[in-house]
């Protein structure tokens, strides 16, 4: 029997780690990972998982990595900027996306989706010892999970160019991205308290 796909074709399960299972595909033409990742945050509805993770300038308040964060409109069309902090002695990383988010209907299951990507088209000019991603792309989808939390799907490829040790790429994977859904529970928790201070 021939076999007409090779082994780095299929998921490779990665990680788990806090309740978060993390796997990847291997991409060719980079040498990089693709993840995929499933987890669920207990406390809280996707609703408002999405409305959290929509809401920008409370983002800046909860992700300790946000340098730089906003939306604006470039020549006629909304992308946002954002300036990653990476640790010493490596350059931060920016982004320059465009992101859209649908609550849908599928067999009578209510899911939030965002998607996210890329758009080098953007004429925001880089910034000195500042690298940007130009390679970048975000699918997350949540729904419930029949308690009063969410499940949350997570796929995203980034190539953050420049010579980023592998350890370093292997800690974000596996440490950074259950770190990010903790924090974003918390964020969640707290979120209602940020919209009356802020008259949302």
């Amino acid at each position: 029997m021939s076999l007409h796909f090779t082994d780095e074709e299929f998921l490779e399960f990665f990680t788990e780690t806090m309740g978060v299972k993390i796997y990847r595909l291997y991409d060719k033409e980079t040498g990089l990972y693709e993840y995929k990742v499933f987890g669920v945050l207990v406390t809280c509805t996707p609703e408002l998982c999405a409305d959290v993770y929509m809401d920008l300038p409370y983002r800046k308040q909860w992700d300790g990595y946000v340098k730089e964060l906003h939306e604006k409109d470039y020549d006629g069309h909304s992308a946002i900027y954002w300036e990653v902090k990476y640790p010493f002695p490596l350059s931060n990383r920016d982004y320059v996306y465009v992101r859209e988010r649908r609550d849908v209907d599928v067999d009578s299951r209510k899911i939030w989706v965002v998607l996210a990507k890329s758009s080098p088209q953007s004429p925001l000019p880089e910034k000195s010892g500042v690298q940007r991603v130009n390679d970048y792309k975000q699918t997350v989808a949540m729904e419930s999970d029949g308690a009063c939390g969410a499940k949350v799907f997570m796929n995203y490829f980034d190539n953050p160019g420049g010579n980023i040790p592998t350890w370093l790429v292997n800690w974000a994977a596996k440490s950074g991205v259950p770190a990010f859904l903790t924090d974003m529970q918390k964020a969640c928790g707290n979120y209602s308290n940020y919209c009356q201070k802020n008259k949302k």
